[in-house]
């Protein structure tokens, strides 16, 4: 068995590969309180916050490295969640630029609705979405950073592995992409001590 070393200021996950080669069977939509809003355009301003709202317990990103010229180039379908009040707790954002072919590139919601029962509606959710005519594989890729019952509840939803890979990047708090608070579960070693 051997160790990968990582320089301070660096990050390492390893990432798994899943994916969905049949239509699985539809359940009952699951009660909650919670809809999907389509956007259709994106701000990248507003894409950004709720990205960052999402994701930064997770260390997400990429996303807000990007310029909006970029940003835009890369932006799929997005899809808010959003609660009674109107607030946008949640997204999903699905890709379907490869011909019969539905990639998931994000889906969270706010930390503060883990545990609560939303994500067997949000499973469902991004399934019906997936799952359009002509879709013959819906795949995804979810990493050791995500939240621990990420990896769970995409194999309980139908997905296979498929691979795995190992990442690292530099820490996003360390250059200010991210709060230093940030993911308070992965600490923070900075260059130099």
């Amino acid at each position: 068995m051997a160790l990968t070393e990582l320089a301070p200021g660096e990050i390492g996950a390893v990432v798994t590969y899943l994916e969905m080669t049949e239509r699985p069977r539809m359940r009952p939509m699951p009660d909650s309180p919670l809809r999907l809003v389509p956007w259709r355009s994106v701000e990248p301003a507003k894409y950004r916050l709720l990205f960052e709202r999402v994701g930064s317990r997770w260390l997400w990103f990429s996303r807000l490295a990007m310029d909006d010229a970029a940003l835009l180039k890369e932006i799929a379908e997005v899809h808010a969640v959003v609660d009674r009040s109107g607030i946008e707790v949640g997204m999903i954002e699905l890709d379907f630029s490869r011909r019969e072919e539905c990639l998931i590139r994000f889906l969270a919601l706010i930390p503060e609705l883990a545990g609560r029962g939303h994500g067997n509606w949000l499973f469902a959710q991004v399934l019906l979405l997936a799952w359009r005519q002509g879709i013959k594989r819906v795949h995804v890729h979810t990493c050791t950073l995500d939240h621990p019952a990420a990896l769970p509840a995409y194999l309980k939803a139908g997905f296979k592995a498929r691979g795995r890979a190992f990442e690292s990047f530099p820490d996003p708090r360390i250059s200010g992409l991210l709060p230093p608070e940030s993911a308070p579960q992965i600490p923070l070693i900075r260059p130099g001590g």
